[in-house]
């Protein structure tokens, strides 16, 4: 019992549910990320495809396997008119607004993008954006009727 002596233990246990205000916050969390590894992939001359799995039925057995196949991640990132850089946020197929009439972030240059890419999800995270992901979401289930 001496080694644990020098550690604090504590009675917290693992939450079973996970707000869906917290799942939204790390899905679009997520998302910032792989844009950011796309950006350095880009800078870097490099690809950026993760792996996701999606399950296949064979058509001769109808046996279900898994299948590893990449994955395809559109840019967020364009040239304005103006020839800057211009980042706008998603939340599925759903541009955030995030100031009143605001829908982009003005990047600059490349070299720009991932720190910004980097202070949004530290946004995103810290809860900065709930009220334009709740609006998002919400227009997101109305199209699916509900």
């Amino acid at each position: 019992m001496t080694a644990l002596t020098g550690l604090k233990l504590t009675a917290a246990q693992k939450p079973t549910q996970m707000s869906p205000v917290q799942q939204r916050r790390n899905k679009l969390a997520k998302r910032l990320w792989e844009q950011a590894e796309l950006a350095k992939a880009q800078q870097t001359g490099g690809t950026f495809a993760p792996k996701k799995f999606r399950s296949i039925t064979d058509a001769n057995t109808g046996e279900r396997k898994q299948v590893e196949q990449s994955k395809k991640i559109k840019q967020w990132w364009f040239v304005a008119d103006s020839g800057k850089l211009v980042l706008s946020v998603r939340y599925g197929t759903k541009v955030l607004e995030l100031a009143k009439g605001k829908w982009a972030v003005e990047v600059g240059s490349e070299k720009d993008l991932v720190p910004t890419l980097e202070l949004l999800k530290g946004a995103v995270l810290g809860g900065e954006l709930d009220a334009q992901i709740e609006a998002a979401s919400n227009k997101l289930r109305e199209g699916f009727g509900g």
